[in-house]
């Protein structure tokens, strides 16, 4: 930064004043470098100071280094203040359809420098991932409990009926009504590898005491729509499946079922020190008050 300062003001009381010392300190700097060097850098007189061509090579490299301390002391600034990073994120598959948008495109509106690890997993591998530091944040499928774990609601979303096109239902020009599934053929989630949705539709079920008849148990949506589209029964789906645009199947609102049943939740492990996680998660929950002020207005 001595040699720099001489440099460009090509005058040592300047350059000195400017680095707010005493000349003779500063010539006795730049008298060091040169020793160290092994070559002389000004072409000193008792009225001018010019850089010699080796200064001038030198003074190019060191204009460099002090960008790149710079640019370095910036960035550990902005990492301490979780403005750049890394953050590991979860998700469900039907996540992706109705939320991860909303959260990638905030992210990128107001945390450019932090990247995101994007990881395709079920909610229980999420739980196992978060506590053991595999992964920073999840989005998962409620509910979910422990000490060290936090969540925050982030959607809710209806149930559609998932019919085939030539179906009856899909065809009639009022909505289906939950009843209408009772003893109707009717593809299930399992209750293993699907479990949340299996849980909800029994729920709905029970609630309006219908019993279909299940012909088969799968563990995805993608998949039950595409035995719906092949014909093997009805099903419920969550509203986000709409932006699969499947052919052959119609999506249609049920009544009967009351409220959102299907709910989305970020989840994390309380005590994570990555800046960066902390940062999106006030990002994050901003979002979610957004959306749900436009949701009241």
């Amino acid at each position: 930064m001595s040699f720099v300062a001489v440099a460009e003001e090509l005058h040592y009381g300047r350059a000195a004043e400017r680095l707010s010392m005493t000349q003779p300190p500063l010539s006795r700097r730049i008298q060091l470098l040169e020793r160290e060097l092994g070559v002389e850098l000004f072409d000193r007189t008792h009225r001018t100071v010019r850089l010699t061509p080796a200064g001038r090579v030198f003074l190019a490299e060191a204009r460099k280094i002090l960008r790149s301390s710079q640019e370095a002391t910036l960035y550990v600034r902005r990492a301490k203040q979780g403005e750049v990073g890394v953050v590991t994120l979860g998700f469900t598959a039907t996540a992706a359809f109705s939320y991860l948008d909303r959260v990638l495109a905030a992210k990128n509106a107001e945390l450019p420098g932090v990247d995101l690890v994007l990881r395709e997993m079920a909610t229980s591998a999420q739980v196992e991932e978060v506590l053991a530091g595999g992964i920073d944040v999840g989005m998962i499928r409620p509910p979910v409990t422990g000490g060290d774990i936090v969540t925050l609601p982030l959607w809710r979303e209806p149930l559609l009926a998932a019919l085939p096109s030539a179906h009856p239902l899909a065809r009639r020009k009022k909505n289906p009504d939950v009843r209408d599934f009772d003893r109707e053929p009717f593809i299930m989630y399992s209750p293993s590898e699907g479990r949340y949705f299996h849980d909800v539709v029994v729920a709905v079920f029970r609630t309006a005491r219908v019993l279909p008849a299940y012909t088969q148990y799968l563990g995805q949506v993608h998949t039950v729509l595409a035995l719906v589209k092949a014909n093997f029964g009805v099903a419920l789906v969550p509203a986000a499946a709409a932006a699969l645009r499947l052919e052959g199947v119609v999506l249609r609102p049920v009544d009967g079922i009351e409220g959102h049943p299907v709910e989305l939740e970020l989840m994390w492990r309380r005590g994570n020190d990555n800046p960066a996680l902390g940062a999106l998660l006030t990002v994050v929950g901003n979002l979610v008050r957004r959306t749900r002020q436009s949701t009241v207005d």
